[in-house]
């Protein structure tokens, strides 16, 4: 048999024990891939994965958190051993800074005083997590026929969007933390695909929208299965896709 007919896609996903991961993972899984869900906690990585096994899926669980360059690096270990090659990587793991830093008052987020800890803890898991996840994948990406990259970003990214007075964002506070890291990702997509894009590899940024998840203590009108279906309409995209782009649900999102 050919390679293309016997090659099992292999896909993990950050952060993936709830929420808009899990969504994600629990799709993939349904398209016939193999997903390993990546969790900083073992016990709820194990507990989603035997959810979605339970449901039909071939679903694993993996430590995995990525602040912490010695599980990222055994992450990727785990994964050459067991499967050779990794296919789609969904860096979705994110915090808003919510509790992170000062559980008092952890949504202020306003630069005029905002806590430097809050954001440092931010970029650490929004920015430096995602490359430190991608630079460990990446060999094993590239030994496959059709790698992609996925980075779960925000409308809040969007430099457009928040500087508009009257835009649909003009409500919220203003964010020293949460919505710059965002914004990072944004241009460390894009210098990751024009890297990557002589190797085939796609690598997209997408926005799921307002969805119903604890990051924002369940007040998002869209379902975790609406949210998660950008994530995977672009970690399943043709030859002919799209990279360095940033999308949401309805289309191209402007920068």
């Amino acid at each position: 048999m050919s390679e293309k007919t016997t090659h099992q896609k292999i896909a993990l996903v950050t952060g993936a024990n709830k929420g808009i991961g899990r969504g994600a993972a629990e799709q993939l899984a349904e398209l016939g891939m193999t997903v390993l869900i990546g969790a900083r906690d073992a016990r709820r990585g194990e507990e989603a994965a035997a959810a979605l096994r339970a449901a039909g899926g071939d679903v694993h669980a993996v430590t995995l958190d990525v602040t912490d360059p010695a599980t990222v690096q055994e992450a990727a270990k785990q994964v050459e051993e067991r499967f050779g090659h990794l296919d789609v990587l969904i860096n979705n793991a994110g915090i808003t800074g919510s509790g992170q830093v000062s559980p008092q008052d952890a949504y202020d987020q306003v630069p005029s005083s905002v806590d430097l800890d809050m954001v440092r803890a931010v970029f650490e898991t929004n920015v430096f997590g995602v490359i430190a996840v991608t630079n460990a994948m990446l060999p094993l990406l590239r030994r496959s026929p059709a790698p992609r990259i996925v980075n779960v970003s925000s409308h809040a990214a969007s430099l457009t969007i928040t500087s508009d007075p009257d835009g649909p964002l003009a409500s919220l506070l203003s964010s020293a933390a949460y919505s710059p890291s965002k914004t990072a990702l944004s241009a460390l997509t894009v210098q990751y695909a024009n890297e990557l894009r002589k190797d085939g590899i796609l690598v997209n940024a997408v926005a799921p929208g307002y969805v119903d998840t604890d990051s924002n203590n369940h007040t998002g009108f869209l379902t975790v299965a609406q949210g998660a279906e950008v994530l995977v309409r672009l970690a399943t995209l043709g030859a002919d896709g799209p990279t360095a782009g940033f999308f949401s649900a309805e289309g191209p999102l402007p920068w």
